[in-house]
């Protein structure tokens, strides 16, 4: 429960139709293995206490008081667990049955939700037996199961412990409505829907009901837990497969169909919180609605939900694919767009050899394509120094040259020389001053060529490094057009892969440049080579950009705190990096991303491409001297 994750589940016990004491004892007993589980909210199907297909049965007295006399049962013999529970069965009240989901906790029924849209087709008649939800507000109910409760549709549950805990259900074809009930819980504050359903399989349904329930809460930006009635329905006329699904926010977290039993993942509402506050999207006033507070023991979530290390690259191989043909085309539209407007006559790039220079080259060429123009509109500018290594030299100018760009080399040792000797810099030197002259010398170079041939610097500095502030301001920070200045360095890495297999076959030495420049290790060559070779590592100096950037998604998009991260890093990258190794690169992410901020405030123009930016003109607003005490108290608490 800590850090906002609550372990959940969705349940399908074997029944026997209208054997409600035998249904009794598959629910509790599947309580008792939730609740040793450490699972905190459980949902099961529809009418499970009595069975969804119990059909004109439902009509006997004698069925309906069984059901009674079973939640009975279950409430007794639950009454030591907190898991809080969803039940299906039929309730009598005011002369009507309803299908109702009954929420208990410790032996106490919190609430009685009845179903609001009832289903009339196929083999499901509903009409049949039961009544909708009654219109207005829910009121109470003396003496159902020897308790006072409250009855109706749109209740809430919360939990006092945690406040960002708040839960509603519906049930079934509820989620099918046009104005579901679960629209109107969510404006009243619910984190986590659950659904008790009967569904009946057909070909082609489980795939439509996977898609309602993550659309659902993607769109409700809410957990969903979807528990579907399995073995012991009839089969007569249909197959019931229990199908579980639990979803968050338009991810699907886990699913089974066929197998019953508990399927457990964990719901993280300070995520979905934070995801409310950020995009407002709910809108509207919120509704008051009633409710019932629960409490619960805190305690720490284990985690079996997946939690992907590289968070901005999808995992499979055709994800991956499409994800880069995406961002290229959004990328290089971009340009193509900033070339028309401005007339620019050419693109200049100061080409390194190293990921970003040639991942924004190509993006360049990618520009020129769509405008119809020569590659040798690209005004490709290498400008050796003291750290330049003959490895990404070479490089630069061999994928220049394959590119059809023009090469232009510039040689700035001898203007960084005498400027030093002007600012009284020493040559043995090898502070900061020593590194950035030769950062700024290289933009005044290439904003002069721009000049000279009418045309636009084009930026190279990826999304990590401005996190970081691994850039000289007013340096490599500057430029007319950043096309890369939302790509992530993991990103950039699969970015140029992905060119260079697509590339594989029309042009082989290409290919192999590219390959070579992957395998180049990342360095900004600002401090002297040792017999042509890189000295000055990156990620020897700020940390892994795998770990930066896991960080950097996690604490923009979804506002976690480092203590959240932290642990996230050691669940997802534990096998990979020591808890030390990561707490020390986590307290210098925080320190270099507070203490930067004021090279963001000022960035170029440059294509948006995901949910995490840095633009200063309204996708991250953050004052460059804001104070980093807070989150560097919790971090020395970890």
């Amino acid at each position: 429960m800590r850090d906002g994750f609550i372990s959940v589940a969705c349940g399908t016990p074997k029944l026997r139709l209208a054997d409600c004491n035998y249904n009794a004892e598959q629910i509790f007993t599947m309580m008792r293995a939730a609740e040793k589980a450490g699972v905190k909210v459980l949902v099961l199907p529809e009418l499970c206490l009595t069975g969804a297909t119990c059909g004109d049965l439902f009509y006997q007295d004698t069925l309906l008081t069984g059901a009674e006399t079973a939640l009975s049962t279950v409430l007794e013999a639950t009454r030591n667990l907190e898991v809080v529970t969803a039940i299906g069965m039929p309730v009598r009240v005011n002369r009507k049955l309803y299908n109702c989901a009954i929420i208990i906790q410790s032996g106490e029924i919190l609430g009685v939700v009845p179903k609001t849209n009832l289903v009339n087709r196929d083999e499901c008649n509903e009409p049949r037996y039961f009544s909708p939800a009654p219109a207005g507000e829910p009121f109470i109910v003396d003496q159902f199961c020897g308790q006072t409760v409250c009855f109706g549709a749109h209740q809430l549950f919360w939990c006092t412990e945690v406040p960002e805990l708040v839960v509603g259900f519906e049930i079934g074809e509820d989620l099918m409505a046009a104005l579901s009930p679960s629209v109107e819980m969510v404006k009243g504050g619910a984190t986590i829907i659950g659904n008790l359903a009967a569904s009946s399989e057909i070909v082609g349904r489980s795939r439509f009901r996977r898609q309602m329930v993550t659309n659902q809460s993607a769109r409700l930006q809410c957990g969903y837990l979807f528990s579907g009635a399995g073995e012991g329905e009839s089969t007569s006329d249909a197959v019931y497969g229990a199908h579980q699904l639990i979803a968050e926010n338009g991810m699907l977290l886990a699913e089974q169909r066929f197998e019953g039993g508990l399927l457990i993942s964990e719901i993280d509402v300070k995520k979905l919180c934070c995801e409310r506050r950020r995009t407002q999207t709910q809108g509207g006033e919120e509704l008051d609605l009633a409710g019932t507070a629960f409490s619960l023991t805190v305690s720490e979530t284990k985690l079996t939900r997946y939690v992907a290390p590289m968070p901005f690259i999808p995992e499979r191989q055709e994800d991956r694919d499409e994800r880069c043909r995406e961002i290229l085309l959004m990328s290089s539209l971009g340009l193509k767009q900033r070339l028309e407007h401005t007339g620019a006559k050419t693109a200049v790039v100061g080409l390194s050899g190293g990921l970003d220079s040639t991942l924004a080259v190509l993006i360049t060429g990618l520009a020129m394509k769509m405008l119809d123009r020569p590659m040798t509109d690209i005004l490709a500018v290498t400008m050796p120094c003291f750290g330049t290594s003959d490895r990404t030299k070479n490089n630069a100018v061999i994928l220049a040259e394959k590119m059809g760009a023009t090469l232009r080399t510039v040689d700035i040792s001898n203007t960084v020389r005498s400027h030093f000797k002007d600012i009284g810099q020493d040559m043995g030197d090898h502070s900061v001053t020593f590194e950035n002259g030769q950062a700024r010398e290289r933009t005044q170079v290439l904003m002069d060529i721009a000049n000279q041939t009418g045309g636009i610097v084009i930026g190279t500095g990826d999304l990590s490094e401005l996190a970081l502030g691994w850039c000289t301001y007013n340096g490599d920070h500057m430029s007319m057009y950043a096309v890369n200045a939302c790509i992530p360095k993991t990103l950039v890495r699969h970015l140029v892969s992905y060119l260079a297999q697509d590339n594989a076959e029309e042009d082989e030495e290409l290919r192999d440049v590219l390959e070579d420049i992957l395998d180049t290790p990342v360095s900004p060559e600002l401090l002297p080579a040792v017999q042509g070779r890189i000295v000055q590592k990156t990620e020897d100096l700020v940390g892994p950009y795998e770990l930066h950037d896991f960080f950097l998604y996690h604490m923009i998009r979804w506002g976690s705190s480092p203590r959240k991260i932290y642990r996230l890093a050691q669940y997802a990258l534990g096998d990979q990096y020591s808890a030390d190794v990561i707490l020390k690169w986590l307290k210098t992410f925080y320190r270099r991303f507070f203490t930067q901020q004021f090279k963001r405030s000022c960035l170029p123009d440059g294509p948006k491409i995901g949910s995490v930016c840095f633009s200063p003109r309204g996708a991250w607003m953050m004052p460059s001297d804001a104070k980093w005490t807070l989150w560097q108290q919790e971090l020395e608490t970890l």
